[in-house]
């Protein structure tokens, strides 16, 4: 007796041995990429030191619009100190020593002096107890979630009193970091793609033998640490390095040129170690542009400019900008690379949230710079994604 054959039950089949096959790739990604932006974004605006240490205090200043401290607020943070963790303690001075860095010794010195029982009231122990700003400070801590270190990363601040204001008088910092990075980032895809598009070119008019020849060279640095790399350009780039030295015998500089720990040597280094992420892509979309589309222009009158830039240019379009997105994005989280070639002024956000998260250990303000980089990005691949779109529904 035969089995009949069951068309459905066959398609289920199918259906699932096809989700066993991608299920590892999405546990891969789910670990790997889904679960860390989800605590980034938590890690951001979390903030749950206050209400964890002192429980009553976070209640009372939960309701305090700011102006006025209200009567309870004093009781209620000396019961806190009272029977308050050590560990809790020292987190919660850590993260109000963020907004002034006065608050490890306040907090400790004023539980000290309530656990020895030698002041009466907060304000005879210090005087920053009086000061509205000390408890404005505690509120903004007071969680379990808060605005603080994603205003912190643009440099505001919430004032209850003032609203929306400056975090430092002295102008802004991370919002420079911000603009620098991506101005490096940009500064090295034009570059690339500028120093791309005419090898691609060449490349394709090439025999087959010499146009993988010169493909392997494309790969080498594939096959190099990005480290060595780097190391490579500090011995090129230093004032007596090779490339100094080669101009200055030539007779066409007289002194060295400054070509280290400042941006020039900064995109110069991250141009190179990026070229073959602009390179393939857009050697990809040339091969597939049928070069009898450029030659029928040229023999209808078309200028070889006018038809280079109305018929080619829209044809490697999506190409050009696939490598720019591929480029700038990576370029975004360079770390090594400027902190052995560039100075101070060229390190990029990628250093200060490696800062954050290992020397201060502030945790929240290093997620909140990465999201705001994660932000941009994405609102970065929207633009180019609509600006292809529209080239290409207008060629």
């Amino acid at each position: 007796m035969t089995a009949t054959f069951n068309p459905l039950r066959s398609a289920k089949g199918s259906m699932w041995r096809g989700y066993a096959l991608i299920a590892p790739l999405f546990l891969f990604l789910l670990s790997t990429f889904v679960v860390p932006t989800g605590m980034l974004l938590w890690r951001s605006v979390a903030d749950p030191e206050l209400g964890a240490a002192l429980p009553l205090t976070a209640s009372v200043l939960a309701n305090w619009n700011g102006r006025g401290l209200p009567d309870e607020a004093e009781p209620a943070l000396i019961a806190d100190l009272k029977s308050v963790d050590r560990a809790k303690l020292a987190s919660l001075s850590r993260r109000l020593s963020y907004e002034d860095a006065g608050f490890r010794a306040l907090l400790q010195t004023t539980k000290r002096q309530i656990d020895s029982g030698a002041a009466g009231s907060l304000v005879a122990i210090q005087s920053k107890w009086s000061e509205n700003s000390t408890w404005q400070a505690m509120k903004r801590a007071a969680g379990p979630i808060g605005a603080y270190h994603l205003l912190s990363a643009v440099d505001l601040k919430y004032d209850y009193e003032k609203g929306l204001g400056s975090l430092r008088p002295d102008g802004t910092l991370y919002r420079s970091i911000i603009l620098r990075t991506f101005i490096i980032a940009f500064s090295t895809a034009i570059i690339t793609l500028v120093l791309a598009f005419p090898l691609c070119i060449f490349l394709l008019r090439q025999t087959p033998k010499i146009h993988n020849v010169l493909l392997l060279f494309v790969l080498l640095p594939f096959w190099t640490s990005i480290l060595v790399r780097t190391t490579a350009w500090l011995a090129l780039l230093q004032d007596r390095g090779v490339i100094n030295s080669l101009l200055m015998d030539m007779g066409i500089i007289d002194s060295p040129l400054k070509l280290l720990y400042n941006r020039v040597g900064v995109i110069i280094a991250m141009v190179h170690v990026m070229l073959p992420f602009m390179i393939f892509p857009l050697l990809g979309s040339m091969r597939s542009i049928d070069p009898r589309l450029y030659r029928a222009a040229l023999s209808l009158g078309a200028r070889p400019l006018y038809a280079f830039r109305r018929v080619y240019i829209p044809q490697v379009l999506p190409g050009m900008m696939a490598g720019m997105l591929m480029v700038f994005v990576v370029s975004l989280g360079f770390y090594i690379t400027p902190m052995l070639v560039g100075g101070p002024g060229d390190q990029m956000i990628s250093y200060y949230i490696a800062l954050f998260t290992t020397s201060t250990l502030n945790w929240g303000l290093a997620s909140s710079l990465g999201l705001i980089l994660l932000s941009l990005t994405l609102a970065l691949y929207t633009l180019q994604n609509l600006m292809v779109r529209g080239g290409s529904s207008k060629s």
